[in-house]
């Protein structure tokens, strides 16, 4: 009998479905067509890359943290760091020195990290920052980076992990007596000593910073 091939009916068979595949081409083509294709690389995210504080951005926040308070909005949504730093940026300005400028947000991690450029003296007194207080000029840059969580409904705090000004990192113990140095009005007892006080909107419950991303979550009741 020789191979299925040499068989009548394995051969009509074959014909048939080569026929059957010519004839529904259009259809399973562009699916040989995906799947031969090489996977994209991933597009570039915002975590790791300076975001400048912009209106435009805080508009941005502000439209989904309107969302989330809407009746039937979203129960989270997803803010760039930039965004957000543009849209708390005018309490930031109440707990930041006057001189702040510039101001450049990122996620790294799971943490905040913001930058200005800024005249030194607003920070108090620049005795308490040692031998590094004989080299700052007039205006300098500084960077510091913390997480930000929702202590109370109405109320966050950015804990500063991190401060670095003119490429010098002061230490973490230093925090506490820094911010207090320069903090203007009174502080809510539920802050930590190393936090800066955000007023928030009483219908986000939590914000976390995870995967480069800032995700803002709603008070489902």
């Amino acid at each position: 009998m020789g191979g299925c091939f040499k068989s009548i009916g394995c051969l009509v068979v074959a014909i048939a479905i080569a026929a059957g595949a010519w004839f529904t081409r259009e259809y399973w083509t562009p699916y040989l067509h995906r799947i031969t294709q090489p996977i994209p690389a991933a597009p570039a995210h915002a975590a790791d890359q300076w975001q400048p504080a912009t209106p435009a951005g805080a508009a941005r926040a502000r439209a989904i943290i309107d969302r989330l308070g809407s009746r039937n909005g979203p129960v989270y949504g997803n803010v760039e760091a930039g965004d957000l730093i543009a849209f708390v940026f005018q309490q930031l300005s109440h707990q930041l020195p006057e001189s702040a400028r510039d101001v450049e947000a990122m996620v790294s991690g799971d943490q905040l990290l913001v930058r200005c450029s800024m005249n030194p003296s607003d920070l108090g007194d620049l005795a308490q920052l040692g031998p590094l207080s004989k080299v700052l000029g007039d205006r300098e840059p500084v960077q510091f980076g913390g997480t930000l969580d929702i202590v109370k409904l109405g109320l966050a705090e950015y804990r500063v992990q991190t401060f670095k000004i003119h490429d010098f990192s002061i230490p973490h113990a230093m925090m506490p007596r820094l911010i207090k140095s320069y903090s203007k009005g009174a502080r809510p007892a539920a802050v930590a000593d190393d936090a800066l006080p955000l007023i928030t909107p009483v219908h986000i419950g939590d914000v976390r910073i995870k995967n480069g991303e800032i995700t803002l979550y709603k008070v489902v009741r």
